[in-house]
């Protein structure tokens, strides 16, 4: 008689799973560390350029939060156009990859919601303390 645990069978059939989302972890954790110090460029840059337009507004009275929105509102239209544009991507590559699954959940809108949520507070972070400076 040959006997087998029943997670033993059950890890041995998710481990090609669970090997691409350790890949992934790591890919998401290098791009969004791409994505920020590139934002942080784009704001030394933007804000370099600004500085006599700053300036003026410092002098007449603006707060540093209205300065730092000004600022931060072309970066968080860009970050919803890129949430527009993957969305329905992301949607429609995760559901195809659920499909597989025995156990699957149901993709909701809340999910982008909260995902475009995150990006948009790193965005506005990564933008507003650079601005600040």
């Amino acid at each position: 008689m040959e006997y087998h645990f029943l997670e033993d069978f059950r890890m041995l059939k998710y481990a090609d799973d669970l090997r691409w989302k350790q890949i992934l972890d790591y890919a998401t954790l290098f791009a969004m560390l791409i994505a920020c110090l590139g934002l942080f460029g784009l704001t030394t840059l933007m804000t370099e350029q600004r500085t006599k337009e700053i300036g003026i507004r410092k002098v007449l009275g603006a707060s540093v939060l209205g300065i730092v929105g000004l600022l931060a509102k072309n970066f968080m239209k860009w970050v919803l156009i890129a949430l527009a544009l993957a969305a329905p991507l992301a949607w429609y590559l995760m559901d195809y990859w659920l499909a597989d699954f025995a156990y699957r959940i149901e993709i909701t809108w809340w999910m982008f919601a909260l995902a475009g949520l995150m990006a948009m507070s790193i965005a506005l972070l990564t933008v507003g303390l650079q601005s600040m400076r």
